[in-house]
């Protein structure tokens, strides 16, 4: 399908067959109120726990409503966010960490060594970087309410870093098992979560936490002090790009955070309205295949499919016009910015169907279906998939296109089953440059799978051995020729499809002012003039 073509019906595809036509979203009446802030996000919040979900939404609403130990700032270093102080043995191998005075849960308890430990133990079954924490960890204990401390079996320099993920939750929540989502969302950041006003497909609501004492530093992406400006945060979600960019257009909204590629340059001239990028990482376009499941259980069939790829004909249907100055292409596994990116391995994409149909026909493929999961309600996302089922057919599989929303697409994720039994074969994605800018927090990479979902449990014990190797690197050279291996064994298993680079610009209504530059929006020093 050419671009022009999916623009024209992206919003009859983003609708059931047969459906009447959206409606304008009912929007709270907070356009002269300074103290009022509302946001449409770049994809609806359908599964509120930032620990089971991997999507970036959700990570987004999990740093509003839970505080970190440490935070990562603008050049990417991680700063003291709840923790007060660190003492470090000479020896390196002991970390003891003291907490701030005076921070509370929601509920009005206090914050205790006891919860960041939980809370440390449950993101280690999802996050590689914090699983690599807890692996290298003889003894992690809470000393008294105040500190926690870890004995180490080697020196961790990046124990800091890996606690820049860990979202720190009452003890009695952060215990619930990691593949199970938290019923409760008592958290301790700069915000309340609304329960009772969210509802997925429909949006969220955020409340202004009035026990919670920011630090004194500077905001600095993810560090520094979380100051808040207002009492009140609605997200509303709005699956139709041109309905949110007309509604910020009249001021019905605030902020719109990730607005149709091809609708910016109107917004760009649209009065009372400004279009930045705060991102410097970019987004990594990916197509996953589901590998304990045939057809794409065939490591050949994968590598036909990599062959056949064009990053270029995906930054095209994304971005069009702009795909020069928003896109990248000649992209491996790592961000192009990453001083771990290369091009190892990347000449197996040939961009060459029909030496793709000969590794079609050696793989032994007989034509079993294919099931390529799409969501109907993230443009960009929708884009790349059409491209993706296009392709998969030009080199002769039998490919179903599933469209369905993006949480029921995440939901449908973790099934095991066949496609016969409501299973999945393929998607299309993008992750956040920073979450896959070193092989230490790199999830899409993991060869064995514990910190990622359950379907996601993949055997190579050579990529994990370099994974290893990288940590115990002894300089950036050393780990830059370690990542290279790395991106080149991906490749060849086909771990993943790179599909190219996309910089993604947010919009706002021009008497915004003071946003954190990050590459996920975050509410802490954003203000409104009325």
């Amino acid at each position: 399908m050419k671009r022009r073509t999916f623009l024209a019906t992206s919003a009859a595809l983003g609708a059931p067959l047969g459906a009447a036509p959206l409606a304008r979203p009912a929007l709270a009446q907070g356009a002269n109120n300074p103290r009022v802030l509302r946001f449409v996000p770049h994809a609806d919040l359908a599964n509120p726990d930032p620990v089971w979900s991997t999507t970036t939404v959700a990570a987004m609403h999990g740093m509003m409503v839970w505080d970190t130990l440490y935070g990562l700032d603008e050049s990417f270093l991680p700063q003291k966010q709840m923790v007060a102080g660190e003492e470090i043995s000479d020896d390196g191998l002991t970390w003891t960490l003291t907490l701030r005075e005076g921070l509370v849960h929601h509920d009005g308890e206090k914050v205790r060594a006891a919860d960041a430990v939980a809370s440390i133990l449950r993101t280690a079954k999802r996050a590689p970087l914090v699983e690599t924490l807890v692996s290298v960890t003889n003894e992690m204990t809470a000393i008294d309410d105040n500190r926690l401390r870890f004995r180490l079996k080697r020196k961790f320099s990046l124990l800091p870093y890996a606690l820049t993920g860990v979202y720190v939750m009452p003890e009695r929540i952060a215990k619930t098992d990691a593949f199970t989502q938290i019923g409760e969302y008592v958290g301790s950041g700069p915000y309340r979560f609304v329960r009772e006003e969210w509802k997925a497909g429909a949006g969220a609501v955020y409340v202004r936490n009035e026990k919670y004492i920011p630090r004194s530093e500077p905001i600095s992406m993810w560090a520094g002090g979380k100051v808040t400006h207002f009492d009140r945060v609605e997200w509303t979600t709005m699956p139709d790009p041109s309905t949110a960019s007309a509604a910020l257009q009249r001021g019905e909204i605030d902020w719109l955070d990730g607005p149709l590629i091809d609708l910016v340059p109107q917004l760009r001239k649209s009065p009372g309205v400004k279009v930045e990028l705060f991102d410097t990482l970019g987004n990594l376009m990916s197509l996953f295949f589901n590998q304990y499941q045939p057809p794409f259980d065939n490591v050949k069939l994968r590598r036909a499919v990599l062959a056949a790829t064009s990053q270029q004909d995906f930054v095209d249907a994304v971005l069009g016009d702009q795909a020069k100055d928003l896109g990248g292409t000649g992209v491996g596994v790592f961000p192009p910015k990453s001083p771990y990116a290369s091009k190892a391995g990347l000449e197996l994409m040939t961009s060459n169907l029909a030496a793709a149909r000969k590794l079609v026909a050696e793989s032994g493929y007989k034509g079993e279906k294919i099931v390529f999961m799409s969501p109907t309600d993230i443009a960009s996302i929708r884009q790349s998939s059409l491209v993706g089922e296009a392709l998969l057919k030009s080199i002769g599989l039998n490919v179903e296109f599933a469209s369905m929303d993006w949480g029921t697409m995440i939901q449908r994720r973790n099934s095991g089953e066949p496609v016969e039994k409501g299973g999945w074969s393929c998607y299309t994605t993008s992750w956040t440059g920073l979450s896959i800018n070193t092989p230490a927090t790199h999830l899409p990479l993991r060869a064995n799978g514990r910190a990622a979902s359950a379907w996601w449990r993949l055997t190579d014990p050579d990529q994990e051995k370099l994974r290893d190797a990288w940590f115990d690197a002894p300089d950036l050279a050393a780990q830059q020729k370690i990542a290279a291996e790395i991106q080149k064994r991906a490749l060849e298993n086909v771990m993943f499809v790179p599909l190219g680079l996309q910089f993604a610009p947010t919009a706002f209504r021009s008497n915004l002012s003071g946003f954190a530059k990050s590459g996920s929006a975050v509410f802490w020093g954003v203000r409104k003039t009325a």
